[in-house]
């Protein structure tokens, strides 16, 4: 599940309450059945947590530093042995067990800091921005990494890459300004925000008039130029496929048709959408009905 918000909506703070990491000021938090602050110890012990910056000794090395995790995490001398083996084959570290953690790049840090939130086996993972300033091939290994934990972990992730959010999660969470605007998969979230059908048209050598040709076809509200001088972008009725009459219009106009396609709202837009609200409440209570999370996350 991704947590998604502008800078200052509250997901870090979010995490740090969630971990029992610092207090809320009201209301409660309750994970895998336990309240956060009425038995700390109990959260503590099915939570695995990665904050934004690993909590790192890197005068220690990878295995030194698992092995002074478990022992904190009360797991015992057998049951350690046989978690080490199994997370430093999780997190591709079984190469770098014997390095100095000071010594490795930051991606094979992350992967450490992966390693310590997993040690315990724990039912639940918090991850808070855990692909920031890493390199495009470190970002792709931490997120095939973070992919291969659902299933056996509710993961939930903070990030501000909205790519990252799309690729890897199959909930989405939105906040703004402290509150919940959105709860939902990213198609849905997608769907229900989406006012209109659009279409891409690509034709070759597109006359001056282009644009006015095709407002004149029967379906169609509002065209605009594309990314490309021979590509339009248009707006018809949500709900009404125009496809068919607008290909046969086109071509019925002497004109090669390239492609046409439906273009759907991006995680992207449905996010600019959602917190460029001034009063947060209204996209909440438009969309609450139907975001609210059924089951575990």
């Amino acid at each position: 599940m991704a947590f998604l918000g502008p800078n200052g909506a509250g997901k870090t703070t979010t995490m740090r309450i969630l971990t029992g990491f610092m207090p809320p000021t009201d209301g409660h938090v309750l994970l895998a059945g336990f309240d956060s602050f009425e038995s700390p110890i109990e959260v503590k012990k099915r939570i695995g947590y990665l904050p934004e910056n690993p909590p790192l000794y890197l005068e220690l090395t990878v295995r030194e530093y698992l092995i002074f995790v478990g022992r904190l995490k009360g797991i015992s001398s057998a049951g350690l042995s046989q978690n080490l083996r199994r997370v430093l084959e999780k997190t591709g570290l079984e190469d770098m067990s014997h390095r100095l953690i000071g010594h490795l790049s930051r991606g094979y840090r992350q992967r450490v800091g992966l390693a310590q939130a997993l040690l315990h086996d724990p039912p639940i993972v918090i991850l808070d921005e855990p692909t920031i300033g890493l390199d495009p091939n470190q970002i792709i290994e931490i997120r095939g990494l973070i992919k291969s934990l659902a299933g056996s972990h509710t993961i939930i992730l903070s990030t501000h890459i909205l790519q990252e959010a799309t690729a890897l999660c199959e909930r989405v969470i939105i906040i703004h300004q402290g509150h919940i605007v959105a709860v939902d998969t990213p198609d849905q979230l997608a769907a229900r925000l989406q006012d209109s059908e659009r279409l891409s048209v690509t034709v070759k050598n597109p006359p001056p008039d282009m644009i006015a040709r095709l407002q004149a076809i029967q379906g169609v509200q509002q065209v605009f130029p594309g990314s490309s001088p021979t590509t339009f972008l248009i707006e018809s009725p949500l709900g009404h496929d125009i496809r068919a009459s607008l290909a046969q219009a086109v071509i019925d106009q002497g004109l090669e048709l390239h492609e046409l396609k439906s273009i759907a709202l991006s995680l992207e837009d449905v996010f600019l959408q959602l917190t460029r609200q001034e009063d947060v409440q209204q996209p909440l209570q438009a969309l609450e009905s139907k975001s609210r999370p059924s089951g575990r996350a």
